[in-house]
C-alpha cells in the first residue's frame, strides 16, 4: 500500500510528490501526459523557470523526482476510486488496482473550446487567457478581449497595467449601460456583433471577423472559455464543489483537504482564483503534499 496516490502529474501533482518523497513517504503519481498549458510555447512567472516551455519544465521536474526512491511515476489514467481514509483503492484504465492511505486529486481542468473557426488553432498562441502569463511580452500593443460576463469588466481594469490600447468584443453579450459608460471613460472601445472567425497570422497577431462584415486586427486576443474538470472522479465520490464564473472546482479547506477526509485537491481543479497560474498550482500542490503527510503522523 502507498502512503499517497496522486492523480494528475502536472505542476501541482509533481510538487506534492516532491514534498512527500522528501519525507520518505511512498507515493504513486498517475498521469495521462496532457497538462492544461501544453498549448503554450512558453511559461512565464514561475521563479527559476521564467520563459521556458512548460513541457520542458515538467520533464526536468520528473528527472529530479527520479532521485527519490519512494516516488513512482506511472503513465496511466485513474478510472475509479473507492474506500475511506487509510484504505483508498484506485482502479486504473489498465485494470490495475492500487491502494493508499491518502489521495491527492490534481487532474486539473480542460478548457472548452467554442465552436468558432480559428479559436482552437490559436489557443495558447494568438489567443490566451492570462496577462500574468503573456502580458509582459506584448505590453503596450493592441489587445483584444472577448467579453464573457461581468467578470470581464475587472479584466479591463487589470489589463490597463500592461496596455492602453484595448478593444472589447461584446460577442453577442448585452453589456450593461453603466459598464459601457465606464469602458468609454477608460477609452476602451466596444465592438458589437458576434465573432464568426478568428484568423491567426502566426505569433500573437490575429484578426477578429464579425457577423457585421467588419474585421478588427489585434496584436493579441484574450478570451476566457468555460472549463470543466479533466476527469469525473470527484462526481463519483460526491465531493463538494464550488461554482465559479468559468466552471466547477472542488471545495477545499486551508490544508487543501476536500469534503471527504483523507482526499486532498490541488492545482486548477481546486483553485478559485483566476487567471490560472503554474506558481499557484505548484504552491497548492506542495501544501497538499505536506498536509497529507502530516495527517498520517502517529
Amino acid at each position: 500500500m502507498d502512503d499517497v496516490i496522486i492523480i494528475g502529474g502536472s505542476f501541482a501533482g509533481l510538487a506534492a510528490a516532491l514534498q512527500l518523497g522528501r519525507a520518505r513517504r511512498k507515493v504513486t503519481v498517475l498521469d495521462t501526459g496532457l497538462p492544461r498549458n501544453r498549448f503554450a510555447g512558453r511559461s512565464h512567472g514561475l521563479l527559476g523557470h521564467d520563459h521556458k516551455p512548460p513541457l520542458d519544465i515538467l520533464a526536468e521536474a520528473r528527472q529530479q523526482l527520479a532521485r527519490y526512491p519512494t516516488i513512482k511515476l506511472v503513465n496511466a489514467r485513474a478510472d475509479g476510486i473507492s474506500g475511506v481514509i487509510d484504505d483508498f483503492s484506485v482502479l486504473t484504465a489498465d485494470g490495475e488496482s492500487l491502494s493508499a492511505r491518502r489521495l491527492i486529486l490534481s487532474y486539473g481542468v480542460a478548457d472548452q473550446m467554442p465552436d468558432l473557426p480559428g479559436f482552437a488553432e490559436g489557443w495558447g498562441k494568438s489567443i490566451v487567457p492570462c496577462p500574468y502569463c503573456d502580458g509582459f511580452e506584448v505590453a503596450g500593443q493592441h489587445w483584444g478581449l472577448v467579453w464573457s460576463g461581468r467578470q470581464s469588466h475587472n479584466q479591463v481594469r487589470l489589463f490597463h497595467d500592461w496596455t492602453d490600447r484595448l478593444t472589447v468584443f461584446a460577442d453577442g453579450h448585452d453589456i450593461p449601460p453603466d459598464i459601457r459608460a465606464d469602458l468609454a471613460r477608460r477609452n476602451t472601445p466596444v465592438v458589437d456583433g458576434r465573432i464568426i472567425e478568428i484568423v491567426n497570422h502566426g505569433g500573437h497577431d490575429a484578426t477578429v471577423k464579425l457577423d457585421s462584415g467588419s474585421n478588427v486586427a489585434v496584436d493579441i486576443l484574450f478570451a476566457h472559455p468555460r472549463n470543466k474538470p479533466s476527469a469525473s472522479l470527484h462526481q463519483s465520490l460526491g465531493l463538494a464543489t464550488v461554482d465559479t464564473p468559468l466552471g466547477i472546482i472542488l471545495k477545499v479547506d486551508e490544508r487543501r483537504e476536500t469534503s471527504i477526509p483523507g482526499i486532498y485537491a490541488a492545482g486548477d481543479l481546486a483553485n478559485p482564483l483566476t487567471p490560472p497560474s503554474v506558481t499557484l498550482a505548484s504552491s497548492h500542490g506542495a501544501i497538499a503534499g505536506i498536509f497529507a503527510q502530516q495527517s498520517m503522523l502517529v
